[in-house]
């Protein structure tokens, strides 16, 4: 019998890191768009972290944010893919993916 994980967040390669500051109320200040990405995002993103990509994203789009949104979802697949290919080897499906 394996025991079981201490917490949720599986096998994984990412850091993890201490909030300082109040997570919800900085999630709370994201621009309604990038709250609805967020919601539906595969990765437990931080708020600042996503404020960043998403003013980036925007900038690189020209402000068009259906396609800032679509340049988020890459960025967070090849963190899926740099994740799997650590965690699991290249030859795991989501290694393949990007």
């Amino acid at each position: 019998m394996t025991a079981k994980p201490k917490s949720n967040l599986g096998r994984t390669s990412f850091r993890r890191r201490g909030r300082v500051t109040d997570s919800m109320a900085a999630y709370d200040r994201l621009p309604a768009e990038l709250r609805l990405w967020v919601a539906e995002a595969t990765l437990p993103w931080s708020p600042r972290s996503t404020l960043r990509a998403w003013r980036q994203a925007l900038k690189s789009c020209g402000g068009d944010t259906a396609r800032a949104k679509q340049v988020l979802t890459r960025v967070e697949q090849r963190q899926i893919a740099k994740d799997a290919r650590k965690t699991w080897g290249y030859d795991h499906p989501a290694a393949q993916r990007v």
